[in-house]
């Protein structure tokens, strides 16, 4: 117990050593800074701050990082350290097409897949790394189709539990020329995962590097920060609804990877088959997800019976007043509305308490009552479509 939990402190060190943790961090930075100057251009203010991104790329990720750490180290899964470096290649790689999706584990780890079999198969080598890639003894791992499905699996619930938080609402013109709403779920998140390595492939010149003995063979264990990108764009339907459904879309796909890559252990052509399953049924869950928005009428537009809350910003009257994303307001102080102007001037009304009639996403009225404090956001903090505003390219 006590070389294990020495194994394990260690492990858990060469984390800060692996280029992909800070690469993450930094770009989790960038996304939230775009993210702030994007609503700043569409609404004049910010929904979250730029820090956003970067405070959801670590804490459910960590968890599930854990239960996939006891699934593979409770089950002796090795992976060749010559499909780590590649897949830590790969994401940083992906990450350049500007395109998070990109950095599922669908692309990075299944690429890494298949490059492993063209670096065994031709042996090529990578600078630095040429004796640990001249070690690979197979060409087709069935443990890296493993760790796929279990990250796979790890993705959607990423999606369902923590891609339907705060989704950014922006400005667009449609097709036909009008300013319609959209909602933008972009998340960055790092899920760091012990992997068993074959010691004699670690040739790195560091005595302290973990290494032990299990069955009389040799083996090292790193915490290696594998990285999962989603980007959905809805503007057919509410965002929880949209992005909690292609996250169960992925579970499924996971799932299915899983059960497959446990069979390619017999038959190692069938993880050849899975790795490629897994990319292209992952490109066909977002595919789907965009042409079944593309064909929905428009959600977020102007009304002709009040105003479409787009967004809220966390913190403000509309926040504590419970108002949702997608429901209408139909009356303030009393006063039918129909644009912003009418909606504030019937704010005016009175300064020191406000009383909407809000239509919710079923279509049942229901009516909300707050005082107002000075201090308070005076437009309530809520966002809406609005014409005069500056808007994102023509989309679809």
């Amino acid at each position: 117990m006590q070389i294990w939990l020495m194994e394990v402190l260690k492990g858990t060190a060469k984390l800060f050593l692996h280029p992909v943790l800070y690469y993450l961090i930094f770009l989790a930075g960038i996304l939230g800074v775009l993210r702030v100057k994007r609503e700043r251009k569409n609404f004049h203010i910010r929904a979250q701050n730029a820090y956003y991104e970067l405070r959801q790329l670590f804490p459910l990720g960590l968890l599930l990082g854990l239960l996939c750490s006891v699934i593979v180290v409770a089950t002796g899964i090795v992976v060749p350290l010559a499909a780590i470096i590649l897949t830590a290649g790969l994401t940083i790689l992906l990450s350049l097409t500007t395109n998070i999706r990109w950095m599922s584990p669908a692309y990075t780890i299944g690429l890494a897949f298949f490059a492993v079999i063209l670096f065994a198969e031709n042996q090529w080598t990578v600078p630095f790394f040429a004796r640990d890639f001249a070690a690979i003894e197979d060409m087709v791992y069935p443990s890296i189709v493993v760790i796929l499905g279990l990250l796979l699996v790890a993705e959607g619930i990423l999606i369902v539990k923590n891609g339907t938080r705060a989704t950014s609402p922006k400005l667009a013109k449609s097709k036909r020329g009008q300013v319609i709403g959209i909602h933008e779920a972009r998340r960055l998140w790092l899920v760091p995962v012990f992997m068993l390595i074959p010691g004699e492939m670690l040739h790195l010149p560091f005595a302290w590097w973990p290494v032990f003995h299990v069955g009389g063979n040799e083996y090292s264990l790193i915490l290696v920060p594998f990285a999962i990108g989603f980007h959905q764009q809805m503007k057919g339907i509410l965002p929880t609804e949209g992005v909690a459904r292609h996250g169960r879309q992925v579970l499924l796909l996971g799932v299915v990877i899983l059960l497959l890559a446990a069979a390619s252990y017999w038959y190692h052509v069938v993880a050849i088959v899975t790795a490629a399953i897994a990319i292209i049924g992952r490109e066909t869950v977002a595919y789907i997800a965009h042409v079944q928005d593309e064909n929905r009428p428009v959600f977020f537009s102007k009304k002709n019976h009040g105003l479409m809350i787009l967004g809220i910003i966390p913190d403000s009257p509309a926040s504590k007043m419970g108002l949702q994303v997608g429901e209408i307001i139909a009356k303030v102080n009393g006063t039918s509305i129909q644009d912003e102007h009418a909606f504030y001037e019937a704010l005016q009304k009175n300064r020191a308490h406000c009383k909407l009639d809000v239509l919710d996403t079923n279509g049942e009225v229901r009516f909300v009552q707050r005082a107002l404090f000075e201090g308070d956001h005076h437009e309530l903090g809520l966002l809406f479509v609005h014409d005069e505003r500056q808007f994102d390219k023509k989309i679809g």
